[in-house]
């Protein structure tokens, strides 16, 4: 019965979503909790900061993953339209995990892996548009806001069936980013061409 595969979908979903890859990864190679570290979250980009690039790229493909496999298992397994269950259960889990007391990670990597599964062409969009808003700007999370209002409109042109679920998705993406966007009208926001330019100042201040 749909409705009964929606709600294993749902909570499928959940359940891989709401895994804290961030906090395992981060204890397993022995830096602590990612959560007393750097911005405290718990994603592939506080990771990089904590960590180094090896943990970053491990603690991003993990949460690529958790977004990606309860898509493409509901989407294999139950009636049609039970993706979307699964994914907006994931992109909640992810955010709101119930072990760590609904205090999760904002869901960029987690919506491009649910993009992954569900609507590939919005994926690659959604990549693309990281990308050239990060190097142009150097703000993490100026890519993954980005990124995220790109995916409805890229279901709005070629699977308008998944817009209301992305659109919701980039929403509370957006919403979970509102400490970033009152830093970037400070003008505060960390970017990576800053620290590299305070670490030369740095060198070039004890080198004189």
């Amino acid at each position: 019965m749909p409705p009964t595969e929606f709600l294993i979908a749902l909570a499928i979903g959940y359940g891989f979503g709401s895994i804290p890859f961030g906090l395992i990864v981060s204890a397993l190679m022995g830096k602590g909790d990612l959560r007393k570290m750097g911005s405290g979250n718990i994603g592939a980009t506080n990771a990089v900061r904590a960590g180094g690039k090896t943990m970053g790229a491990i603690v991003l493909l993990l949460d690529l993953a958790k977004g990606a496999v309860p898509v493409l298992l509901a989407k294999s397994q139950f009636a049609a339209g039970a993706e979307i269950y699964a994914a907006f259960g994931a992109l909640i889990g992810h955010c709101y995990p119930v072990w760590l007391r609904f205090k999760g990670g904002k869901g960029v990597a987690t919506l491009l892996g649910i993009l992954i599964g569900l609507l590939p062409m919005a994926a690659l969009v959604y990549a693309i548009t990281w990308i050239v808003l990060y190097y142009a700007t150097r703000i993490s999370s100026v890519g993954g806001m980005g990124a995220a209002i790109s995916a409805p409109i890229t279901a709005w042109a070629v699977s308008p069936q998944y817009l209301p679920l992305l659109l919701g998705l980039a929403v509370l993406v957006i919403y979970l980013h509102r400490t970033n966007i009152r830093r970037l009208m400070r003008g505060e926001e960390p970017s990576s061409r800053r620290k590299a330019k305070d670490k030369s100042s740095g060198y070039e201040r004890r080198s004189g």
